[in-house]
């Protein structure tokens, strides 16, 4: 008697956990799997040192310091590959990649961030290529940018030309 209560005791527990499993992978929030699919198309941005000075927004000149890596931590370029210059761009103007303003923008002086660029925001599905004709960024690479954020400045103000008629 005491060996049929404890068959029946196991097959319970086995029941409920197959019962368990089923309802977790069949109605499990579409939300979470939404969510993982969309990861992949979004710059993620972690910051390592908050600044306390302008904060970059669009239009905003900025100038930063950065290091460029590929997902498995080759440098592919650098502020120090070009004697430490900073690298200055107006943000939201064309010229630099779109992943790389996204995540510059938010930042304040001093500020320090981690930011990763998924394909779609990088270089896409074409190699980068250097003059000699050697891959430097893989098509379809995530990359990864080290940024240091110098200086913020006000974007000039667009000169307007005068639209009154001369008087003649």
């Amino acid at each position: 008697m005491y060996n049929k209560i404890i068959g029946i005791v196991v097959v319970v527990i086995i029941l409920v956990g197959v019962a368990g499993y089923f309802v977790y992978t069949n109605y499990s929030s579409p939300e979470d799997s939404d969510q993982e699919q969309q990861t992949g198309d979004i710059v993620q941005a972690q910051d390592t040192v908050i600044g306390t000075g302008a904060e970059a927004a669009p239009d905003s000149i900025v100038s930063v310091l950065y290091v460029g890596k590929l997902a498995d931590g080759t440098v592919f370029d650098s502020s120090e590959a070009h004697g430490n210059e900073p690298l200055t761009f107006q943000l939201g103007a064309p010229g630099i990649i779109a992943g790389f303003q996204i995540g510059v923008n938010g930042m304040k002086e001093g500020g320090e961030r981690i930011i990763a660029v998924p394909a779609s925001f990088g270089y896409g599905a074409e190699d980068v290529k250097d003059d000699s004709g050697s891959v430097i960024i893989p098509a379809n690479s995530t990359i990864v940018f080290e940024v240091k954020l110098l200086k913020v400045e006000a974007a000039p103000a667009a000169v307007e030309e005068a639209t009154a008629p001369s008087a003649e």
